[in-house]
């Protein structure tokens, strides 16, 4: 198991969500709150999950490689576009489902998320894979594994400044103070 290959599985599985919802006949709202309602609690459990575990491990393993700048960039970028898919999934939410409006701000965050996922593919994972050994993505992965099975009934969205995170996360706080992350050593 790799935490990388955890993140990209959810990634397929969200771009999955987001093709249904296009393929549902607007009248069919019903159906439409269902799938809409299963992925935006699947959005921020991932959120959630790589706020928690994934990106304070970035950050360690570029501090310890002195890559700093660049994985807090990254960071800060991924951080701030949680914030803006969470924007859209509220912005939807004040829509009747199958409206114009609704399916805008569905669209809104199917762009916002489309865009996340190509960056932190192209970035975040990538650089993580070269820089973090199999050993450490795998125990990272059991404990984005768990945290996900922990939380599978959702998580409440709540918007993050990227820059206090940022300080948080290589203070070696997680966020919620359950998981030492900084305990786990570069193996």
């Amino acid at each position: 198991m790799d935490i990388t290959q955890l993140i990209l599985d959810d990634h397929h599985e969200q771009r999955r969500l987001f093709a249904i919802l296009e393929q549902v006949e607007r009248s069919e709202t019903g159906a439409l709150s269902a799938i809409w309602d299963r992925l935006t609690a699947f959005l921020e459990l991932h959120a959630a999950a790589e706020e928690e575990i994934f990106y304070p491990a970035l950050l360690q393993v570029g501090l310890e490689v002195q890559r700093k700048a660049g994985v807090e960039a990254e960071t800060a970028d991924a951080i701030h576009d949680h914030n803006q898919i969470r924007d859209a999934i509220a912005d939807a939410a004040r829509h009747q489902v199958g409206t114009d409006e609704w399916f805008s701000a569905v669209g809104a965050a199917n762009l916002a998320n489309s865009d996340h996922m190509a960056e932190e593919e192209r970035q975040g994972l990538t650089d993580f894979r070269r820089l973090a050994s199999l050993q450490r993505r795998h125990q990272l992965g059991v404990l984005f594994a768990a945290y996900q099975a922990r939380n599978y009934a959702g998580v409440p969205p709540v918007d993050k400044d990227p820059a206090s995170y940022i300080r948080e996360a290589e203070q070696g706080s997680p966020h919620s103070g359950s998981l030492k992350i900084g305990s786990l050593k570069r193996g």
